[in-house]
């Protein structure tokens, strides 16, 4: 089976750049920001910025992201 490559498109290089995580991992359909303490706020802020500049990014979040204060951020 063949590695997919990570593709850091356009609107989630812009999301880095303005929402800048101290810790994400790439992932082949986004990134993985971990290490929040306020995973709520800090989603609601990320939400937030996503509307705002009109980017074309979904959040996800599940409870096992939860004990590690993850979410991930995904390209549509």
């Amino acid at each position: 089976m063949e590695k997919q490559a990570i593709k850091i498109t356009p609107d989630l290089q812009k999301f880095i750049d303005i929402f800048q995580p101290n810790k994400f991992k790439m992932m082949t359909r986004g990134i993985e920001v971990r290490g929040i303490t306020n995973i709520h706020h800090t989603i609601t802020q990320a939400k937030n910025l996503i509307e705002k500049l009109g980017l074309k990014l979904t959040i996800q979040h599940n409870a096992e992201m939860l004990g590690y204060g993850g979410f991930e951020v995904n390209n549509r």
